[in-house]
């Protein structure tokens, strides 16, 4: 099997990086494109940090299985086949399903921190960062969070400003130089995709 090509996206919360990767795959065969996704790979609800509220912190380097993340992508990129619990965010409406994950010939990486490691950075061979304004985000992040994490508004609001916007400016926004590709979500990002999934077609015929 040849070596895999490796695209990371990443962008901040409510940037659209979930439609954008389900509009880049839409169509494409199933054995050609692999989706590695950070959502799967926190650190359970128990064991992560809590700020001086008592509200557990996901937005933070260390709420993530890096390096469990990073040993996964690895066995991809060696042809193995990987195997992981899905997480649901402590959505009580919402029941986990035993994930599985084939080799392919793309894999596309996405998550917070994608470009925030080291050496997963260097197993990046396209890095791509979608950007949105602020007010944006916030909206689309209270649509997400309200219907498919079942948080209460209030939650989705503080969590924004306390935690989200805060890990964005220290942990994304400060990579987005080292992206190779930039695409602006402002209004909609249906040029940018089209540019990238041209070129992900042409990788995988």
């Amino acid at each position: 099997m040849a070596i895999p090509f490796i695209i990371g996206i990443t962008g901040g919360s409510g940037s659209g990086k979930t439609s954008f990767i389900k509009q880049l795959r839409r169509g494409l065969p199933d054995d050609q494109v692999c989706l590695l996704s950070m959502d799967d790979y926190y650190v359970r609800r128990e064991d992560q940090e809590k700020d001086e509220r008592g509200i557990h912190n996901f937005d933070r380097p260390a709420s993530i299985h890096c390096k469990q993340f990073i040993r996964d992508l690895k066995q991809l990129i060696a042809g193995e086949t990987v195997q992981r619990q899905e997480y649901v965010f402590n959505n009580e409406l919402a029941k986990a399903r035993l994930l599985t994950f084939h080799p392919a010939p793309v894999i596309i990486v996405e998550g917070l921190f994608v470009f925030h490691y080291k050496e997963l950075r260097k197993l990046l061979d396209l890095k791509i960062f979608l950007h949105a304004k602020d007010n944006l985000k916030v909206v689309r992040r209270i649509k997400r969070d309200r219907v498919e994490r079942n948080y209460p508004l209030e939650d989705v609001l503080y969590r924004y400003e306390h935690h989200v916007l805060p890990a964005y400016e220290k942990y994304v926004q400060p990579h987005k130089d080292r992206a190779d590709l930039i695409v602006n979500n402002n209004t909609d990002f249906n040029m940018g995709l089209s540019v990238i999934r041209a070129f992900v077609e042409k990788k995988i015929n």
